[in-house]
């Protein structure tokens, strides 16, 4: 593992890669709820009072910061603005991240009615489809242009990241496409696995997963209380007024 950023580093960003992927998600965690401490007026924060309010352990959090060469102050903690700036560098939030939507169907529409990604440093720029009910309508003031016109569109307009939410028969020719435009990250909600080259980076959103391994949780629970006998406390339980006298 590669030394990680350190403060005032000028290119947080380069030791992205050193960080363990678990990390930085919870890094994404940290930054979402400092930002919300920092509206409320909050200068600092204690490890175990962020890492109480994001729900992990307080060791575990301070590793993380470590990573980015966050090591707080004893006593006081860590300054929340300061802190803010240094996961937002870390993070890739310090650079603009236009990102681009194909397909809009259900979940297509609701993501590019979601006025919250560019709040967050991820102002949606392009939206396309095939359908020509959907071809040139406008949605939260963008036009939503012909899926053909994806290499142009986001060479111009500097798409980093491309999310799918189109049927899976289509995704890949779709992710070929954002590919060739130069995006070199992207969220695929589509059910399929795409083959991307080496350096373009793939996040797989699967709801119908996700759901399934909730079913599991939901499954387990019940079998557990199955299993814990009833309380009797101290009265005979299907017959078994013998074996308590």
């Amino acid at each position: 593992m590669t030394k990680p950023p350190q403060a005032g580093s000028e290119d947080a960003t380069a030791g992205v890669r050193s960080i363990p992927e678990a990390s930085v998600a919870r890094l994404a965690v940290y930054l979402r709820k400092l930002g919300e401490l920092a509206e409320e007026g909050a200068e600092t924060v204690s490890s175990d009072e962020l890492a109480g309010a994001t729900g992990v352990n307080p060791a575990k959090l301070r590793k993380d910061l470590s990573y980015i060469g966050s090591y707080g102050i004893r006593g006081v903690g860590y300054e929340v603005a300061a802190l803010v700036h240094q996961l937002e560098r870390t993070l890739g939030l310090n650079h603009r991240q236009a990102v681009a939507l194909v397909g809009i169907g259900n979940l297509g529409h609701a993501l590019a009615g979601y006025g919250g990604f560019g709040g967050r440093g991820f102002p949606v720029a392009a939206l396309f489809d095939v359908d020509p009910d959907l071809v040139g309508i406008h949605i939260n003031g963008i036009l939503v242009e012909h899926v053909r016109e994806i290499p142009q569109v986001c060479a111009d307009r500097g798409v980093t990241i491309g999310m799918i939410a189109t049927p899976a028969q289509v995704a890949q020719s779709v992710c070929d496409l954002l590919v060739e435009a130069g995006v070199r990250c992207i969220l695929n909600f589509a059910p399929v696995v795409l083959q991307v080259p080496g350096e373009v980076e793939v996040r797989k959103v699967d709801l119908a997963v996700e759901l399934q391994i909730l079913a599991f949780h939901v499954a387990r629970k019940n079998v557990a209380a199955a299993e814990v006998p009833p309380a009797t406390n101290g009265h005979a339980v299907n017959g078994s007024e013998g074996l308590l006298r």
